[in-house]
């Protein structure tokens, strides 16, 4: 997985810097993404529908001829490779993404960090709140009903 950093965050935090600025990258990249997609989209739409119904026919016919028995016994083998694969992505993208958030994150923030760690680690609770927890007040007494 990915090397343990000198600092006391852990990796899942800066996984998360990192993947937080690279969706405000792609995001700020978004509207041209989106002009380039609809132009593209309506000329793919007036070939598409020109071919759909040759598409159609020819896929009825090499419907009636596959062997569907071969194809299940094939897809368990090509299921186990496709899933190694996208784990070995994974763990890739995971390490690119810690990388890039240490140098979001950055080092000043991890000498604060380590900073006010160290504070915490050394204060102790307040008087107050202790005083408190030690003197519980008394319950009162119960009145008698007088008697005659």
């Amino acid at each position: 997985m990915t090397e343990q950093t000198k600092t006391r965050f852990p990796a899942p935090l800066y996984a998360a810097a990192g993947a937080g600025d690279l969706a405000v990258e792609q995001l700020r990249k978004l509207p041209a993404v989106l002009n380039e997609l609809s132009e593209r989209a309506a000329a793919s739409l007036r070939v598409y529908n020109e071919q759909a119904s040759t598409k159609a026919a020819e896929l009825r016919d090499k419907a009636s001829t596959t062997d569907f028995d071969a194809l299940r016994g094939n897809a368990a083998s090509v299921a186990t490779s496709f899933a190694q694969i996208a784990q070995d992505r994974a763990v890739a993208t995971y390490t690119a993404l810690v990388a890039r958030g240490e140098r979001v994150v950055g080092t000043g923030v991890v000498e604060a960090a380590e900073v006010v760690n160290a504070d915490l680690e050394t204060t102790e609770e307040p008087a107050a709140i202790e005083a408190a927890q030690e003197a519980k007040p008394a319950p009162k007494p119960r009145k008698r009903a007088a008697s005659k």
